[in-house]
């Protein structure tokens, strides 16, 4: 079996962060931080450490804000050379040109309409598929020990992390095969259960290798869960067709379309950091007491 080289990878960022009201009103929900790296950069950093090439930002109105962050900002980085500052604080934020493209997605249709929007981009290859909202970290991050597991298996690929059985319904989940480590085979798919029916308690998260078969799955994919075109869906048709595996995450994921998961990642990177670490620690222990 040949194993075509990833080199793409989807973002789909064109979701309109009601749960974040009304702080994403005017600014995109990826481009909250953490600490002081936006959600959207965090994921181009775990692409661009797995070795993708191509990013391609799936984006909606009111987004021009992540095509800001990831240009050249001429006045800014002219003033912080003028005054003698590094720019390094800027790495990651300004990649080769040609190396991030965006299609919008007019309608909010759901997950696997706004990765199908990006067909024409992906072409014949394999792709990604990044949500910026799972916030993953590990070393090597989530994607890198992905792409390591589809190099030797090829096929399709989810992220998978085992949840609280109460909380299944809320995921798409596997029903699981033979597990070999990490890698679990994937028999079938379910998007979001009705409570004590999921297959199991593994469930998807916002990570995926796919093969572009799957966008003309996509093309013919009638609404689901949500009324909504649900990748899950799509991935599911695919079984059987092609290798399937999903890889269980080294590393901690916290979610960050939630508040609390959010707030949750903030703090736990600011304890990490060595320039702000101790004084966060103090602060908390001082307000727990």
């Amino acid at each position: 079996m040949m194993i075509k080289p990833l080199r793409k990878a989807v973002f789909p960022v064109g979701g309109l962060g009601t749960r974040f009201l009304p702080a994403t009103k005017a600014m995109p929900k990826e481009m909250l931080p953490v600490v002081d790296r936006p959600l959207i950069q965090c994921a181009v950093d775990e692409a661009l450490e797995a070795g993708i090439e191509q990013m391609i930002f799936v984006t909606g109105r009111g987004k021009s804000a992540i095509e800001d962050h990831f240009d050249i900002a001429y006045e800014l980085e002219a003033t912080m050379s003028g005054r003698g500052k590094s720019l390094s604080v800027l790495d990651g934020t300004r990649l080769k040109p040609g190396a991030i493209s965006y299609v919008r997605q007019q309608e909010p249709m759901g997950l696997g309409h706004a990765v199908w929007s990006a067909r024409h981009i992906v072409g014949d290859e394999p792709f990604a598929v990044l949500l910026a909202d799972d916030f993953m970290v590990g070393k090597p991050g989530c994607l890198k020990q992905m792409v390591e597991a589809y190099n030797k298996v090829g096929g399709n690929m989810i992220c998978a992390q085992e949840v609280p059985e109460d909380q299944t319904h809320m995921y798409g989940v596997i029903t699981p095969g033979a597990r070999d480590g990490s890698l679990t085979e994937v028999r079938g798919l379910v998007e979001k259960p009705a409570p004590g029916t999921a297959p199991s308690n593994l469930s998807v998260i916002g990570r995926y290798i796919l093969q572009p078969e799957v966008m003309r799955v996509l093309e013919t994919q009638e609404k689901g869960a949500g009324g909504e075109i649900q990748l899950t869906d799509a991935m599911a048709k695919m079984i059987g067709d092609q290798p399937f595996h999903g890889v269980t995450f080294d590393g901690r994921r916290y979610d960050c379309g939630d508040k609390a998961g959010y707030i949750q990642a903030n703090l736990a990177i600011a304890l990490g950091r060595a320039d702000i670490g101790e004084s966060v620690r103090a602060f908390a222990v001082d307000l727990l007491r």
